[in-house]
Parts: C-alpha cells; structure tokens; sequence
C-alpha cells in the first residue's frame, strides 16, 4: 500500500505497478515529456526501470533498493528516475530488452537500462543486489562525466543496431514462393527433435507452455493423419494438466514451469496464458473428445470469472506469485493442514495429488500435482470444494487490475473457442461482456486504446491490440453470425492497414504511425509467450480475405508466411504462430455457409468437429456478404452449402451430409 502523505508522482498513475513504486523515496518519472526534457536540461543520464506488477524480482528489488533512502539519494542525485509498466509500453520494452541483451547481458525483469539524455542504451541488466545497485550507480555516474565521448559513441552504435529490423537481419535467406506438405513435414521433424517425450513439451527448462507449438501439432495431425504428432499433443496437455503448472485446487495456468516435468511453478497467474490455454484445450477436445480437456476449460474459466473480471466484464490482467512476501504461499499445502481440513477423507486426496509428510516441494509444503490420469470422484470433488474454500480465507496474491486491450481480446477469442467447442452459452455470455467493455471503455474517436484501470489510459494501442480485437470480432462473427462483428473487424482491419503498415517490407510496425517516435521503430515476427502480432494480422487478413472475398488481403498474408518460409521450416519453435498460418494456406479454402432459420443450431453442432481449415458465413435470412449472396433457403429448411475455393458441392441440410462433403475435400 502507497502512502499518499509521502507519495512520488507515480501515485498518478493507472498502472498497478507503477503505483506499488508511488511511496518509494526515489524521485520517479512516469515516460513522458516532463521527464525526457528534464534530462535533456540537465544534461544527466536517464534511469529506466521496467517492470510489471506480478514479477517476483521486480519486488524484491525494489524492497531492497528503491525503498532504501541512501540509494534513492543517489539515484535522484545523478540521473533522472523513470519507472515503466512494460505491460503498458511494451513498445519501450522491446527496444531496450534488445538493447540490454545486444550488450550480451541477460535479458529479464526487473531491466534497468542507463540511457543518454537522448534515450540511447549505453548500459543495462536485470536485477542487482543492493550493494552492487550501490556501486554501479557510482560507476555510471563517474563515466558519464569522464568518458562521455566513449559512452556517446558506443549508445550510437546501439541505436543504428536497434534500427535495423529483423526483416533485415534475415534478408540472406533463400524464401520459397508458397506453403509445402515437404515444408510442413519438415517443421514436424524439427519439434519432434527438440521434443520431450518423457513429460511433453520442448525438452528444456524452465517450461513455457507456448500454446502455438500445440495448436500447430493439432493441424498438422489433421492434415498428415501422423499418429507421432497426436501422441505428443496428447501427452504435453495431459502433463501440463497434471502438473503443478496447473492450478488444481481453483484452476488457471501458472506462468511457467522452474522444472522440466511441469511441476514447481513460477506462481504467477497471467491473463495471457491462459486465455489461449482456453482455446488450445477447446481446439484439442474437439479433436479427440478427451474429458480432461473439458475439466480444464470449465475450471479455467470459473477461476476467471470467480477472480480476472472487472463488474463490466473486462479481465483483469495478473496475479502476483508472492503473498505475505512468500512464492506461492497462496497456493501450496503442508500435509497437517490436509489431515485437519479433510480428517477421514485426507487418505484419498494424499494420494491422489502426491501429497507427502515432509512436503514433495520446499519447506515441508507440498504443490498438488496429479498421480492419476482418472477425474476426481464425486467425493474428491467435495474434499478440493473444502480446500478452495479454505484457500479463500487466506491472504492472496496481489492482483494486478488493469485491464489491457489486446490480452482481454485474447481472452475473447478463448472463450469464443470454447462456445464452439462445447456449445454451452456460459462462454459466449462472457466474451460478449469483454467486447462490450473493450467498446465501451477502451475505443473512442475511431482509436483503440491500450489500458483500463479506473479510467482509459491516454496511451493509444499496438499493432497487437488492433490484430487481437480484429480476430476477436472475426471469431465471434463465425460463432453468431451477428454482421456487426464482421463489420467492425474490417474496419479495424482497413484502420490497422493505413495506420500501422510499412509497403516497403509487407509487414506492419509495432506502433502506429501517430506514436510517439521512439529511438526506433520495431515489427514483431517472432513468437514468445504472446504470439507475434505481425503473425496474428497476417491470419486476420488470410480469414476476413475470405469472408469479404478480398483477395489482395489473402495475397498479403501469403506474401507475408513467403518471405519468412525458410526461418518458419527451419525454426518452428520461435515461429510457430505463422506455422499454424502455414498448415492453412497449405490447405484449399474451404467456406461453410448457412442459410436459414437454423443457422445458429447448424452451425452450432458443427462448430463442435474440429474443422480448423473451414471458415464460417451464415445468416437466416438472406445477406448481402460476398460468400452468402444467391444463396439462401427456398424453403423451410435450412441449407448449407459446403465450398471449396468459392465453388460450392449441392446444397445439403443436415450436418451429417455437411460433414461427408467436408470430409471429401
């Protein structure tokens, strides 16, 4: 908690973690003009410090540094202090995280990067120590003095670096003209490489889920029929749900795992994650029907609803690791506590999720991790029942409550995934609400705008905003078949097009051409935990090409896997989002369209077979979109015309007879 009698400019702020820094003696900044032209006037080193509000480290040194008055001193003394959300400027984060790491230093947060009074990187790391926190901001400060000329030279090197873009660096690769089946087996074999097939997942530690890797997997099992690639989908999900990554006693994924077997994790619970957990799991049981992945779903979602969301319906973006300054004390159980909880019922819940008397994690406490591929009974449902609501009473993690654009559309599209995998309204009810928040709170003056907390932030959105609110509209259109969806992702998708796209490379800046000029200006194309954005408008142009039969959008998404054909084969691990892309365009164009006064229920029952390569258009009465024009019911019944590369087979009126058609193709 801030005290406001002692309060910094950061008490301001809309960002949660900014305000956890508001009662710190050091002298912060937000990143504005304010700051940036004092230190141009006082010609002194600025001293950035990025974050976000449920990172362990960040919190510790701020504990240990930025609430000690003898370091607070120095740093106000010799540098301008400037605190950054990374989750509210990711623009910021990008562009010194790769500076930080050009220096060969660790890339992570907390980033602490020194920069000339002119934002140039000239030194940066993650977390220091206090003492050494001490002596190097004497270091720096002496050098700045004394070897400016030194400092200038090496921060100019720096930024012609950080300005040229990833495009560039990969220019020497040979790129192929089109998508193969060889190119698609070739990225297969290069998983099934780096695959551990003990625990699933890429053989490494720690565990990030990455959830395209899989969604990749599922397709091309699809396309190949490889029993090697369902296998391992298989077992990465199963051991992922297992494991202590898992949330098993209130659902939700943690961050990751430390360990290589999805046990001990890094307790933070981000929005991200699991909203496209949430899709991964729904496209994964409506490939295989396995129970498990419904379970997962459904106690994902209830942990959103129950914790993540705003009255209005937005998600809120993280929970912290840490409570009463302990990792994962929210979260973990000594054997004692169970015994008294539960008394008779302790023995099967022991066994079920590997409890042990001196604890199976640190400190005599244990993390639940199931022993079992069976579900909990009836009355092991009722002993975990008893554990969350014990769980309830205790002090929890901070949350972070700010509600972030393209993470709450990411949300959208996993809960719209989940409508059509189960058909249960529960899901489509929620994301409903989210794109209503998002309309209501986060859009205005035709701009979409990055963050909620309170108020709108005056930060306009990233190229991953507008790309995540484009697919959301465009899913929940192919889930409704309400026209206003579809309408409004053109749109945003015509606005994303002159806003943020470069002719000169056919990809599109991460920042809008209306954004504060930067040192430089950057294009994602490489997944993280978060799937790159130039991947994601590349599918929304490839879909809504589609649906509005505009072909120079499906062209450029085409273009766009092209050019990068030959780093997708070979590094499928880092570009997988556009290798999910790639196993669509390998495939024909395959459209479905409902006419009649059942649409929702047809399309509804074969929303729940996976048909990953089939793009959706229906209406009940007749419409006026490119793919339904001349197409409607003549009669009572509903008819559904099954097409391939916009020629369609006889019409048909049950799913079954849509399903045979489809199948052929």
């Amino acid at each position: 908690m801030t005290n406001p009698s002692k309060s910094n400019r950061l008490i301001h702020s809309t960002s949660p973690y900014l305000l956890q820094h508001a009662s710190n003696p050091v002298d912060w900044f937000e990143w504005n003009e304010e700051a940036l032209n004092k230190a141009k006037n006082e010609d002194k080193p600025i001293l950035l410090s990025i974050g976000y509000s449920s990172c362990h480290w960040c919190h510790v040194m701020a504990h240990q540094s930025f609430e000690n008055e003898d370091i607070a001193q120095l740093m106000n003394e010799h540098f301008v202090c400037i605190k950054l959300d990374r989750e509210e400027r990711p623009d910021i984060d990008q562009i010194y995280m790769e500076a930080v790491q050009a220096m060969k230093q660790n890339g992570g947060w907390p980033l602490n990067v020194f920069l000339t009074p002119d934002q140039k990187p000239f030194f940066g790391g993650t977390y220091f120590p206090p003492k050494n926190w001490a002596q190097l901001l004497l270091q720096i400060t002496k050098a700045f003095k004394e070897k400016r000329n030194e400092i200038e030279a090496s921060a100019n090197d720096l930024k012609n670096h950080l300005g040229i873009s990833d495009l560039q660096r990969f220019k020497k690769l040979e790129n192929n003209t089109s998508v193969t089946r060889e190119m698609l087996n070739k990225m297969f074999d290069t998983l099934g490489n780096r695959f551990d097939f003990m625990f699933g997942g890429i053989e490494k530690a720690p565990k990030f889920v990455m959830p395209s890797t899989w969604l990749f997997l599922a397709r091309y099992y699809q396309i190949s029929k490889n029993k090697k690639a369902i296998d391992m989908l298989h077992l990465t999900l199963q051991k992922i749900a297992a494991g202590g990554i898992y949330d098993q006693i209130g659902g939700g994924f943690a961050r990751y795992s430390v360990d290589g077997e999805w046990f001990a994790p890094h307790f933070e619970k981000m929005l991200y994650d699991n909203a496209q957990l949430l899709s991964l799991y729904a496209e994964a049981y409506s490939l295989t029907s396995e129970k498990l992945y419904r379970t997962v779903v459904y106690e994902t979602v209830r942990w959103m609803e129950r914790e993540m969301i705003h009255p209005e319906g937005g998600f809120y973006s993280a929970l912290d690791a840490d409570s009463e300054g302990e990792e994962g004390k929210f979260y973990v159980w000594t054997h004692d506590e169970i015994l008294t909880l539960l008394g008779s019922e302790a023995a099967a819940l022991i066994d079920y999720f590997d409890v042990t008397p001196e604890g199976n994690w640190e400190h005599g406490k244990n993390i639940l991790k199931r022993q079992s591929e069976r579900e909990p009974n009836e009355k092991l449902g009722e002993s975990i029942n008893i554990l969350l609501g014990a769980r309830n009473t205790r002090i929890k993690p901070g949350l972070d409550d700010k509600i972030l654009t393209g993470w709450n559309a990411m949300t959208i599209q996993g809960l719209t995934d989940a409508y059509k995998a189960f058909g249960d309204k529960y899901f489509l009810s929620m994301a409903e609400r989210a794109i209503g928040f998002i309309e209501a709170n986060l859009i205005s003056e035709n701009k979409i705008y990055r963050s909620f907390k309170g108020r709108c932030s005056t930060t306009t959105g990233f190229l991953d905003d507008y790309a995540s609110l484009i697919q959301a509209y465009t899913s929940l259109y192919q889930a409704t078949f309400n026209e206003s969806y579809l309408s409004k992702a053109k749109h945003w998708c015509e606005v994303t097009l002159a806003d943020f796209f470069d002719p000169s490379e056919n990809y599109f800046y991460f920042n809008s051409n209306f954004a504060e000029q930067l040192i430089a200006r950057k294009k994602e194309i490489f997944d993280n935990v978060i799937p790159p954005s130039n991947a994601v408008m590349a599918r929304n142009l490839y879909q809504l090409g589609t649906l509005l039969e505009k072909s120079e959008w499906q062209d450029l998404a085409e273009t766009m896997v092209a050019r990068l054909s030959t780093l997708i084969e070979s590094e499928p691990i880092y570009m997988c989002h556009w290798a999910v892309l790639a196993t669509e365009i390998s495939m024909p164009s395959i459209e479905v369209v409902i006419v009649g006064a059942s649409a929702e229920q047809l399309r509804k029952e074969l929303a729940q077979h996976y048909l990953p390569f089939a793009t959706f258009a229906g209406a009940i009465n007749k419409s006026e979109l490119p793919l339904l024009t001349g197409r409607e019911a003549s009669d009572e019944k509903t008819k559904i015309y099954v097409c391939q590369n916009k020629t369609c087979q006889l019409p048909v009126d049950s799913v079954k007879a849509a399903l045979i058609q489809l199948n052929a193709i």
